[in-house]
């Protein structure tokens, strides 16, 4: 009965019990989901989001690369009496464009980094 036992438990090129494959096999699957994690977060990069704030009285554009490229005040919202109105606007608009960064980020990003199961990744 004792023999019995050690049949049981190979070593060596065998499927690791870790989706199935070898170590090469997995070790390319890696490489693949990385290339195509480095492209698709330079696509990100390169695409850009508009937001508004004061029903279109100042629009921010920004990359998904978190670059501020432009911001747009409309003339009849610069008041000197209203400075501050005006801050509070700049600062929604940047909070919106900001969160459609986050959201275009998850899109783009989740379907490929789903299953590895890394806390704070993405």
């Amino acid at each position: 009965m004792g023999s019995k036992g050690k049949k049981r438990f190979k070593t060596g090129g065998g499927a690791t019990g870790m989706g199935g494959g070898g170590p090469m096999q997995q070790m390319q699957q890696l490489q693949q989901l990385q290339s195509q994690l480095t492209e698709a977060q330079e696509a990100l990069e390169q695409a850009t989001v508009t937001a508004s704030a004061g029903g279109g009285a100042v629009t921010i554009t920004m990359t998904g690369g978190r670059e501020l490229v432009s911001i747009e005040i409309k003339p009849e919202v610069v008041d000197p009496e209203e400075v501050e109105m005006l801050q509070d606007l700049i600062l929604a608009a940047y909070k919106e464009a900001m969160a459609k960064i986050a959201q275009m980020a998850d899109e783009r990003l989740s379907p490929l980094t789903s299953g590895l199961g890394i806390p704070g990744l993405f």
